[in-house]
């Protein structure tokens, strides 16, 4: 009998494609939003449509201990918004991952 939850599982391992040429086939841009007084909004805008953005703000939501979603922008398509100023964090986050190359990331706002 073997217990099948104590597997290690890559949960993004249906978004990573197979070579690294084709990471991402576009930029990624991140900015920031003023809210109300000190409060800022993270916004992240470009990524492929191949990957299952709810799962990315899952884990974003976890390692950074904000809270996110994912909106719908009408000239953007899917944006993933994140609570506080994430730019650095999220930019070092989908390089480690490998979801982006450093150099395909755009950071707006500084």
């Amino acid at each position: 009998m073997s217990i099948q939850n104590l597997n290690t599982r890559d949960p993004f391992a249906d978004a990573q494609k197979g070579n690294d040429d084709d990471i991402q086939d576009g930029l990624i841009h991140i900015r920031i939003q003023q809210r109300n007084g000190r409060k800022t909004l993270t916004t992240v805008q470009g990524l492929s449509q191949e990957y299952d953005l709810k799962k990315i703000v899952r884990a974003c939501k976890k390692e950074f201990a904000c809270n996110g979603t994912v909106v719908e922008h009408q000239e953007y398509g899917e944006v993933l918004q994140l609570q506080g100023d994430q730019r650095e964090n999220i930019c070092q986050w989908l390089t480690k991952v490998g979801l982006a190359k450093a150099d395909q990331l755009k950071v707006h706002g500084f």
